[in-house]
C-alpha cells in the first residue's frame, strides 16, 4: 500500500500542495498529497489536495494524539508543518511519530526553539558570524527609532515602529512578549528572504535569496530572485546548521551603501514566498520526495534562475456545497 504525504495546517498553501502533487505525478506510484486543517471545508489548500483531514486546534491538549491517529489511519509517510505556532510542539514529538514510521519533516527542537525566540535567534546568527540589529532597553536607551516585536511572533503581528519617546506607550512597555531592537530603515537597506534546503544530515543543498520588493500582512507580494555577491559569505557560514532539516527561510537586511548583512530571523518551515524559488528552479518538494520516499542523496543545486520577478495576486477555489 502506498504511503502518503500530509501538509499540516495547510490553510491557503494551494501551490505547495500542487508542487508536491507534481513531484509524485511522474513516478505513477499512487502516493497522495493530503492536507490537514482545523476547518478543511474552508481551506483552499485542503480543497486542492487529493484528500483532507480535520484536526483539532493546535491549542487543544489532544492535538498531537489526534494528529498521530490521523497519520496512522491514512498511511502517512511524511508530514510537513507550514506555520510557526506548531513547529516546536511537532519537533518535541518527532521521535514519537518516527516510532510509527512517520517522518515529521521539522528541524530538531533545539534549533526550532532558537528560531522561534528572536532573542535566541540573535545568538544563533552570532555563532555563525552574522551581525543582527542590537537589542535595546527602551527604558534606558535614548536612541530612536526602535522596532518592537514579540519574541515569538510571526507575520508582522504586533509589530511597532517606535520613532520617538512619544511613541513609547505604556502598553508597549507592559507587554512582556515585546522585545526592542535597533531599527533598520528601508531607505538604507534592502530586505531579503533566503530559501534554504537542508538534507537529512543538516547540510545546505540550495540557497536562493529573494529581494522583498513589497509585502502584505508580513508575506511577500512582490519579489525577485537575486544572485547577490554580498550573500556568498552567508551561504558559506550556513553550509552546515546542526538540527536543520528540509526548508528553512532566513530574513536579513543588506545595507545598500556597503553590503553589510544584518540577520533578522530564521523560520524553520516553508515560507509564504517559496513559490518564487520553486518557479526559479529550486524544487524542494522533489528533493523531499527523493530523500524521504526514495532514500536518495541530494546534490547541491545553484542553477536557479536569477532575477525572476514574482507579482502575486489573489485567486480563488470554488467548492459546491450542499445546502
Amino acid at each position: 500500500m502506498p504511503q502518503h504525504l500530509l501538509i499540516v495546517s495547510a490553510g491557503r498553501r494551494c501551490l505547495l500542495v500542487r508542487y508536491f502533487q507534481q513531484a509524485f505525478s511522474h513516478a505513477d506510484c499512487g502516493v497522495q498529497v493530503l492536507a490537514a486543517d482545523m476547518a478543511p471545508d474552508l481551506s483552499s489548500a485542503c480543497q486542492a489536495a487529493d484528500g483532507y483531514l480535520a484536526t483539532p486546534a493546535i491549542q487543544d491538549p489532544d492535538y498531537i494524539d489526534r494528529l498521530l491517529e490521523l497519520c496512522q489511519a491514512n498511511d502517512i509517510r511524511v508530514a510537513i508543518p507550514t506555520i510557526d505556532t506548531d513547529l516546536l510542539m511537532l519537533a518535541e514529538n518527532r521521535d514519537r511519530f518516527a516510532m510509527h514510521g512517520i517522518e515529521l519533516l521539522v528541524s530538531d527542537q533545539d534549533l526550532v526553539r532558537q528560531c522561534r525566540d528572536k532573542r535566541l535567534t540573535v545568538e544563533l546568527f552570532a555563532r555563525h558570524g552574522v551581525c543582527s540589529p542590537a537589542q535595546v532597553d527602551p527604558r534606558q536607551e535614548s536612541a530612536f527609532p526602535l522596532i518592537a516585536k514579540p519574541y515569538d511572533g510571526s507575520s508582522s503581528n504586533n509589530l511597532h515602529v517606535v520613532r520617538s519617546v512619544a511613541d513609547l506607550h505604556p502598553r508597549l512597555l507592559e507587554d512582556t512578549k515585546l522585545v526592542f531592537f535597533e531599527y533598520l530603515s528601508r531607505e538604507e537597506h534592502d530586505e531579503y528572504t533566503v530559501d534554504m534546503y537542508f538534507d537529512r544530515d543538516s547540510v545546505l543543498k540550495c540557497f536562493v535569496p529573494r529581494l522583498r520588493i513589497e509585502t502584505r500582512a508580513g508575506e511577500v507580494s512582490k519579489g525577485r530572485t537575486v544572485k547577490l555577491p554580498a550573500l556568498d559569505s552567508l551561504r558559506e557560514k550556513f553550509q552546515h546548521l546542526p538540527g536543520a532539516r528540509g526548508c528553512l527561510t532566513m530574513q536579513l537586511f543588506v545595507r545598500t551603501i556597503d553590503g553589510k548583512l544584518s540577520g533578522i530571523e530564521i523560520n524553520p518551515r516553508f515560507g509564504g514566498g517559496y513559490p518564487l524559488s520553486y518557479e526559479a528552479g529550486a524544487n524542494f518538494p522533489a528533493w523531499i520526495v527523493s530523500e524521504y520516499f526514495h532514500h536518495e542523496n541530494i546534490r547541491y543545486f545553484d542553477a536557479w534562475q536569477d532575477r525572476l520577478t514574482m507579482l502575486r495576486y489573489d485567486a480563488h477555489v470554488l467548492v459546491s456545497s450542499a445546502a
